[in-house]
């Protein structure tokens, strides 16, 4: 008597191995049977749900500031921000086409705003992070409190905050837009309202925010009652300082560089709750070793040239450039003639609180 057929499944279903498959076309009436109920069965689908390492959907992919400008500044004659709301291109991971995703968890994009215009306000569960790519005298104002931006600079929109965009200088102001959309929508957890006026009233003087909680002291009697730093604005002139005197006395992890994270002045963890924030800074002629986590990762290049090399694809990378690793994807990072400097973010605030995040050290 010939022995059941139990290979490992190779159609793509997740059917479990020891599954007979010369049994299966007699189980047909079952399934379908059980399909009425909207019931399925397991093993059926088992490996496909349950994978021995992660499967992103995502894949490396790179995008070149010079290529992506001069749709963002067309997209300007295209739409204004009223008609538009948010004057925004959104980064597409190629691996997750017209699904407004750079990687499964995470949206991106480039948002312009020109001289005089003001993006109307509004307030939305989904948290934003800005990252200021190119302009000066644009503001975001948040939850009553203004804050003048430039280059570098890493800003908070909080869940659920009222906010607004302006810019009162002579050049466009472009950032880059990170949202955690993606993972509030999984949860079905959206909401958004528009504020019926166009800009919500500033009641707060610039720079209280950092007053109260930049300067490794907190009001004795202030409730947070939130996981957001109360810090909206994280200055890049303060995060270079800081990378430039970390690299005069600690010792350069061999797959990092010298990076470090943003972090909540009140509880210690990171920024924002479901986006984890970084700025690393690669000296010239470094090279990293392999490493890979599981947090899928957008980058941005805030200074320097470089190469990385994301599975087996090689980027090379200059100011603003954008690219992606995806989870679970060796990555090595490389200078030559000058420093470098990474901005990065990735969904692992969330793996961290939910015991999901997974690093390997090559």
């Amino acid at each position: 008597m010939n022995s059941p057929t139990t290979t490992p499944s190779d159609d793509g279903t997740g059917l479990v191995p020891t599954v007979n498959r010369d049994a299966e076309a007699g189980r047909a009436g079952f399934y379908e049977r059980a399909r009425s109920q909207h019931l399925a069965p397991l093993w059926r689908v088992l490996h496909g749900l349950v994978t021995e390492t992660p499967q992103p959907r995502c894949v490396p992919a790179h995008w070149r500031y010079e290529d992506v400008r001069p749709f963002v500044m067309e997209a300007c004659h295209q739409i204004s921000t009223e008609e538009a709301e948010r004057r925004v291109l959104v980064f597409e991971n190629p691996g997750l086409p017209g699904q407004s995703r750079i990687t499964q968890s995470l949206f991106a994009g480039f948002q312009i705003i020109l001289p005089g215009e003001t993006a109307p306000a509004h307030r939305h569960v989904a948290s934003a992070l800005r990252f200021i790519i190119e302009g000066r005298d644009a503001y975001t104002a948040v939850g009553g409190e203004k804050t003048m931006m430039l280059p570098g600079d890493f800003v908070i929109t909080p869940s659920w905050t009222w906010h607004d965009h302006g810019n009162v200088g002579s050049e466009p102001m472009i950032w880059l837009d990170g949202l955690d959309m993606h993972i509030v929508n999984l949860l079905a957890a959206s909401f958004r309202e528009g504020y019926p006026g166009k800009v919500h009233p500033v009641d707060r003087p610039e720079g209280a925010a950092m007053a109260e909680a930049g300067t490794n002291l907190l009001p004795v009697d202030q409730d947070y009652g939130t996981l957001t730093s109360p810090i909206f604005n994280y200055p890049y002139d303060r995060t270079r300082e800081a990378l430039d005197r970390l690299s005069r006395f600690r010792e350069i992890s061999p797959w990092h560089g010298h990076k470090m994270r943003y972090v909540n002045p009140v509880n210690g963890g990171w920024a924002m709750p479901t986006i984890a924030t970084c700025m690393q800074l690669l000296p010239k002629g470094f090279e990293s070793r392999p490493y890979r986590s599981t947090d899928s990762t957008v980058f941005t290049v805030v200074e320097g040239h470089g190469t990385s090399r994301v599975g087996d694809q090689v980027f090379h990378w200059g100011p603003h450039d954008l690219f992606v690793v995806p989870s679970w994807t060796t990555v090595q990072h490389a200078t030559a003639t000058d420093d470098a400097v990474l901005f990065s973010y990735s969904d692992r605030a969330v793996q961290d609180k939910l015991d999901l995040f997974r690093e390997e050290k090559l």
